[in-house]
């Protein structure tokens, strides 16, 4: 079996997913489908994809789920992808040293030349983020964009993960989770974000925000139920008269 680094940085790189502000379009799907079809894990492949039961690797996956009654329910849409766990099974269960973790960031990734797709790491993976590719025959998962996040031809602000570049709300963030004063761990202890299952003990990298109490008595804006009446109108002149007519 594959043993963890023994000496790993206190580097972790990792993605924050702000569950209040998701709105489940799925461009962060799509754009991780279409750098990465092109990009160190291609090609992601497509089963009958415009058939009635179209199949295919995707690396992340946004689930909607309907949570609570009444006035107080709403819906939560659910991004889901590889979480980076500091203490990965899917890690130490793999036979052919395949699946390992990064010592230098703490990104776990798959050499797929030492796949022999017998998907124990699947099996051990509690979080469903292995993807299985039946054409190559060998497992593949979220790499956090390697071919990104250190590509020196980009500016520094497109150094980020695909899914992070195209999200429209600003609800993914990417950044050193190791470190205290970086943005996104300033940004898990406002909001108290929290791991995944943490009951079960494989420390993930990746967080997620809450999603905030909804306001009371104004919907969503906190709008007051009825305007206030208009204050009577004293114009005279032509511009009175007309503002009187049409406000009949």
């Amino acid at each position: 079996m594959t043993s963890l680094p023994a000496g790993p940085s206190r580097k972790r790189l990792g993605l924050v997913i702000d569950l209040d502000i998701c709105v489940g379009c799925h461009a962060c799907a799509v754009n991780c489908k279409e750098w990465n079809t092109g990009g160190v894990a291609a090609p992601l492949t497509d089963l009958a994809p415009y058939g009635a039961d179209p199949d295919g690797v995707w690396f992340n996956r946004v689930h909607t789920y309907e949570v609570g009654e009444g006035p107080a329910g709403r819906t939560v849409h659910f991004p889901r992808s590889c979480l980076h766990c500091a203490e990965p099974a899917c890690v130490t269960v793999c036979p052919t040293g395949a699946s390992f973790k990064r010592a230098e960031d703490g990104i776990v990734l798959v050499d797929e030349d030492l796949c022999i797709g017998c998907k124990l790491c699947s099996w051990a993976c509690p979080y469903g983020a292995r993807e299985f590719d039946e054409d190559a025959g060998v497992m593949k998962k979220c790499t956090l964009c390697i071919d990104r996040i250190y590509n020196e031809t980009f500016d520094p602000e497109d150094r980020v993960p695909a899914c992070v570049a195209t999200c429209p709300a600003s609800a993914r963030h990417f950044g050193d989770l190791g470190d205290p004063d970086s943005a996104v761990s300033k940004l898990v202890a406002e909001r108290e974000g929290f791991d995944l299952m943490a009951e079960m003990g494989y420390a993930p990298t990746n967080k997620y925000l809450p999603p905030r109490p909804r306001r009371q008595g104004g919907g969503c804006t906190s709008a007051p139920a009825r305007l206030a009446p208009a204050a009577p109108v004293t114009t005279g002149g032509l511009l009175g008269w007309l503002d009187r007519l049409l406000s009949q």
